[in-house]
């Protein structure tokens, strides 16, 4: 499992900026980055080196985040490797809530990351599958 930040931001020009300029301010890499929008905000879904760090930093320049966890799981590189750990958890009987990625990685295979309703148990059906799961150190 790894940590994930949700920002709250609104739906305007800089807004994104802001966020990106206080990770770079404080020294945090970005791994990862998801938008979700709606007419008037949006949610970001990043993944960071430094993600207590960041949710400290971005609280107290009045942004509302939540950390959470999420599944990180490797995909080799290759045609229907997503179809593969997808059909696992569809056979598992698991909706995925929300799906992105991080694809570089210093030479390593891209990572999905997944929430689900039950990380625990998406995490352990991969695994008994044949699929590494990723900690947040692998990030």
């Amino acid at each position: 499992m790894m940590k994930q930040l949700s920002v709250f931001i609104e739906n305007e020009i800089g807004s994104l900026a802001g966020v990106t300029n206080i990770l770079k301010e404080n020294r945090i890499n970005l791994r990862a980055i998801a938008s979700f929008d709606t007419p008037e905000f949006a949610i970001l879904r990043i993944v960071v080196d430094q993600p207590e760090k960041a949710h400290k930093s971005l609280k107290e320049k009045g942004y509302v985040v939540k950390m959470s966890e999420a599944v990180a799981v490797e995909l080799q590189d290759q045609p229907g490797a997503l179809d593969g750990m997808l059909q696992v958890i569809a056979a598992s009987g698991l909706g995925i809530n929300y799906i992105y990625s991080i694809v570089i990685r210093d030479g390593k295979v891209p990572l999905m990351i997944i929430n689900t309703d039950h990380l625990d148990k998406t995490a352990a059906v991969l695994k008994a599958n044949g699929y590494i799961v990723a900690e947040q150190e692998d990030i």
